[in-house]
Order: structure tokens, then C-alpha cells, then sequence
């Protein structure tokens, strides 16, 4: 059997207000957390109390993810300065 090989380049990443979506989605799963609270009896009867702590691991995890997308976020504009310091080194240098 062959080996896949593809056809053409892969795409760039899109790149848009990630650390923005990260935290809108964190405090999605916290509002909804705290919305199933004051019911916790009713999903208690019905053996649904994993819903609630789905929403209290969404928000936690997505604490995390706001850490590593700030991080990464920081890291791309730390290179993107350092390519833009690099690039007028290089034309003072030209001259």
C-alpha cells in the first residue's frame, strides 16, 4: 500500500480575536454553571448532576485555555517584533 502523499500546500492557519473567543466560551460555560445551580435538585432526582459539573469543567478548562492562548498570542508578538527589528538591522546594514 502506497503512502498518502497530498496533493497541495495546507492552508495558513486563519488567524482571528482567538484570546477574545477563549474567554467569551469560558464565561459561556460559567454563566451556564451557575444558571444550573439553583436546579441542582432537580437534576439530582433525575441522576443529571453530570450537566452541571460539565459546565464547571468547561469553565475550568477554559481558564486554562485563556492562559495558553494569552501566552501564544504574546509569543507571536514577540517574534513578529523581533523579525520587524531584524528586517531594519538588515536595511541600515544594506546601506
Amino acid at each position: 500500500m502506497a503512502k498518502w502523499t497530498p496533493k497541495h500546500e495546507a492552508p495558513e492557519p486563519l488567524e482571528g480575536p482567538v484570546v477574545a473567543t477563549v474567554v467569551g466560551g469560558t464565561l459561556l460555560w460559567f454563566v451556564l454553571f451557575l444558571a444550573q445551580l439553583p436546579f441542582y435538585g432537580w437534576f439530582d432526582d433525575r441522576d443529571l448532576t453530570w450537566w452541571v459539573w460539565t459546565c464547571l469543567a468547561g469553565a475550568g478548562l477554559g481558564l486554562i485555555g485563556i492562559w495558553y492562548v494569552r501566552g501564544r498570542d504574546a509569543a507571536i508578538k514577540r517574534d513578529a517584533a523581533r523579525r520587524a527589528a531584524e528586517a531594519a538591522d538588515a536595511d541600515t546594514t544594506a546601506r
